[in-house]
């Protein structure tokens, strides 16, 4: 009966409804249109409310387009970035429920308050006392029924992104869908709770010496229904009065939080992907406190290399090499028009490096190019969009602070700094000389591999996703012309010879459609 009641509420008409009105909004924003079938796009207000109903997986995904400035237009994005989680604890039968499954009958805390110090879309955090050590401690416990809610949340959007398929161009489709892929396959592992364990504890062991604090978990008090961790106190990353009391300065904290973002995605490539506001806190000791590590990816190691690659030529101002390192992430397409991505760079560069601009300022005309762009064959691969994600919340987290800070004043000299030491070469040139001498057998015997294989034909090229597609669509445009251009042509040649049934007006009709088809498919 539960469970019908639960199918019941998910796919109430009217939910179905909401959800409907919540991606078609998404999909006229992404489109600048005004309409749809008479249907208008919900206003920022409207569409913040409907998200907020639609509940966990609608909050989740929106938190991750939040950071699309090229999908949404400032008012959207203001709104979008509002969602931080604070909404309703669950019911206190459903916590009972939920806290009993996790801990039985041994209760491990001397005390534990059931009113919750912090509710959020995939579980609540409550303080306790740990009975014998009275240790204060952090525990999460995950909503009741999360797992089965986003699993079906997943199965609707799926559905309804593939009703919206035909209205999208190929590009927009492809980044749609690398949305949703990752954002499918993140929330899945969010909801699970011995995940985020294991998240926090290779966190603690990759990152000793970081000079950040993590939580320290309580391992076999732990399930897929809690997580038990030290409690931490600290102020937000965004409390100015409070960090102005503690006397830390800014400047000295954005340094350290962009170092260890330029640690965790460039040199190690595993991050913590929700850097949020609330996600951070600072000691009265002025250390930096990383909390929730359910949002935690790893990047592939082409991906990082290309980004490091990226943000080496952006600082230089190279924008021939920032365009092929774009180009190798699979942000742009291989036929993207080369000049005309590096005219639009420089203009980027030439707005947000110019410190006597003011944000709004800085925002509008980043916007105006923005909109300039539309017709450019951008994508959005998978590997990328939590990468997006960080660099979008810490270029608000500096905002904060100083109001027209942004990523390519304010974090690229930082970036640089670290560059030498993201690509292996801290211990020298020297150093780095000799290991590269020892790499040339190395070398050899793969360029030997390679040249062995094409001369066997055992040659292979590995393509992404959005390559082969990108490929296959050429190809059947490529068909598609040859093959109205063999009709045509030869129906010409038959009225030439004289063998065509039909004369007149036909023969002459074809003779035009031959060099139409002909000019098309040569222009």
């Amino acid at each position: 009966m539960k469970l019908l009641l639960f199918y019941l509420r998910t796919y109430h008409p009217a939910r179905i409804y909401w959800v409907f009105r919540f991606l078609l909004t998404i999909f006229l924003l992404i489109k600048r249109r005004t309409q749809f079938l008479g249907i208008r796009p919900y206003s920022p207000e409207m569409l913040l409310r409907a998200i907020t109903k639609l509940g966990p997986s609608f909050i989740k995904l929106a938190q991750v387009l939040a950071t699309r400035a090229d999908f949404f237009e400032a008012p959207y994005l203001e709104r979008l970035r509002q969602l931080h989680d604070n909404i309703d604890p669950m019911p206190p039968a459903d916590f009972r429920e939920v806290f009993q499954r996790a801990f039985g009958e041994r209760n491990p805390f001397e005390d534990f308050q059931e009113t919750p110090f912090a509710s959020a879309s995939i579980g609540q955090v409550h303080v306790a006392h740990l009975q014998g050590t009275h240790e204060k401690v952090a525990v999460k416990i995950r909503r009741k029924g999360i797992e089965r809610i986003v699993r079906e949340d997943i199965r609707i959007l799926t559905t309804f992104q593939f009703l919206f398929r035909p209205l999208f161009s190929q590009y927009t489709k492809n980044s749609l869908e690398s949305v949703l892929i990752a954002f499918s396959r993140m929330i899945v592992r969010e909801v699970d709770m011995l995940i985020e364990l294991n998240n926090l504890e290779k966190f603690i062991r990759t990152y000793p010496d970081a000079g950040i604090r993590f939580p320290r978990p309580f391992a076999t008090l732990c399930s897929r229904d809690a997580l038990v961790m030290t409690f931490e106190e600290g102020v937000r990353f965004d409390d100015k009065a409070a960090l102005a009391q503690l006397a830390v300065p800014f400047a000295a904290l954005m340094e350290k939080l962009v170092l260890f973002y330029t640690e965790q995605i460039l040199v190690k490539g595993y991050f913590h992907a929700d850097p949020h506001p609330g996600n951070l806190l600072i000691t009265e000791e002025g250390e930096l406190v990383l909390l929730d590590f359910g949002m935690v990816t790893r990047i592939p190691s082409g991906t990082r290399i290309a980004t490091i690659a990226l943000v080496k030529a952006a600082y230089e101002r190279n924008y021939a090499t920032l365009v092929a390192a774009a180009k190798k992430l699979g942000i742009v397409t291989d036929n993207a028009p080369q000049v005309e991505l590096e005219e639009l760079s420089e203009q980027i560069f030439d707005i947000f490096d110019n410190e006597s601009l003011s944000a709004s300022s800085m925002q509008q005309l980043g916007f105006d190019l923005l909109q300039s762009m539309k017709h450019m064959p951008f994508k959005v691969p998978q590997e990328t969009i939590y990468i997006m994600r960080v660099s979008t919340i810490i270029e608000g987290l500096g905002t904060t602070y100083k109001e027209n800070f942004n990523g390519i004043k304010d974090i690229l000299p930082v970036l640089q700094q670290n560059l030498a030491r993201a690509l292996g070469e801290e211990a020298g040139v020297l150093p780095v000389l000799g290991r590269e001498i020892k790499q040339i057998p190395f070398t050899l015997v793969k360029a030997r591999q390679i040249i062995d294989d094409m001369h066997d034909g055992e040659f292979t090229v590995r393509l992404s996703r959005e390559d082969k597609q990108q490929l296959l669509s050429e190809i059947k445009l490529y068909l598609r012309r040859m093959l109205f251009l063999v009709i045509l042509l030869g129906g010409a040649v038959m009225v030439a010879a004289g063998t065509f049934p039909f004369g007149g007006i036909w023969s002459l009709l074809l003779l035009v459609g031959a060099l139409i088809g002909t000019m098309f498919f040569l222009g």
